[in-house]
């Protein structure tokens, strides 16, 4: 099992520069067909007082400068795959709505991966890619390279971020390719209370178990929460502590208005990434 094609979420030019390269290394490594997808992202009009008319000169300079961004994109994301080698295609939508406009999703559609940077939250605009919405809207797995990782390197060690979801289920299977060649593979269970230790022990050992049959070297690893600590927290540390190049988790098993109004592991998880995160919804 491989990824054959790979859909790269393009959202400014130095994101763009750190997802080619991310996706050239998975392109030649699989033998895949690279798509560069990019929203053309149309701002807000300007209104002019007292009539609040549209300001034409200000909405043509708007226009200039995401027409000129996605022809830099453009130019970044060819530039790399054409000096890799690798057979692509170039897609750009212009949109009022960003990423959520149906013609991107349905691109993504056609991925067996998708793959997108981080937004750094440093250097927020409304052209950063929406990674909510391709994980609830495509149906297809995100690979989330963090904005601090500037170069591909080698996925060696992996964690599983079990909680016995259909949720990490699938986002665990997704991972297949990643985790035949990984030289480890660790599914972990974090547990939240002393009556019900560990819930999802039994399915994270069947799923150990399953994955060996792939070839897979997996083992299943319990931890708990101590203190004021959370299950986000203890898997950092063990991130940390592990050197982990990849994990592997599903994404939002609460309702997408629950995470939003109250938190939860994957926010958490993906405002402080460390290593790439492969989410599956």
């Amino acid at each position: 099992m491989s990824y054959k094609t790979i859909v790269t979420v393009l959202d400014n030019p130095d994101n763009t520069r750190i997802a080619a390269a991310f996706s050239a290394a998975l392109a030649k490594e699989h033998g895949a067909h690279v798509v560069g997808l990019h929203a053309e992202i149309v701002s807000t009009v300007p209104l002019v007082a007292p009539m609040e008319i549209p300001d034409p000169v200000a909405v043509q300079a708007l226009q200039d400068v995401a027409h000129n961004q996605a022809v830099e994109i453009e130019r970044v994301f060819r530039s790399k795959m054409e000096a890799a080698g690798l057979d692509y295609e170039w897609h750009s939508f212009a949109s009022s709505v960003g990423y959520g406009t149906e013609p991107l999703i349905e691109s993504a559609r056609s991925a067996d991966l998708l793959v997108a940077v981080q937004p750094d939250p440093s250097k927020y605009d409304d052209t950063q890619v929406d990674v909510e919405t391709f994980l609830f809207d495509s149906g297809r797995p995100v690979l989330l390279i963090p904005y601090i990782l500037k170069e591909p390197k080698p996925v060696r060690r992996v964690l599983i971020a079990w909680n016995g979801s259909k949720e990490v289920a699938r986002a665990t299977f997704d991972a297949l390719p990643f985790l035949k060649a990984a030289d480890s593979v660790e599914i972990l269970s974090v547990s939240t209370s002393e009556k019900d230790p560990h819930p999802s022990k039994e399915t994270g050992v069947r799923i150990a178990a399953a994955l060996t049959r792939h070839g897979v070297r997996a083992k299943f690893e319990t931890a708990a929460c101590t203190g004021k600590s959370t299950p986000s927290q203890v898997i950092e540390n063990w991130l940390a502590d592990d050197s982990i190049d990849l994990l592997v988790m599903g994404a939002y098993t609460h309702s997408w208005l629950w995470q939003m109004i109250f938190g939860g592991t994957t926010r958490t998880l993906l405002q402080s990434m460390t290593a790439m995160t492969l989410l599956a919804r």
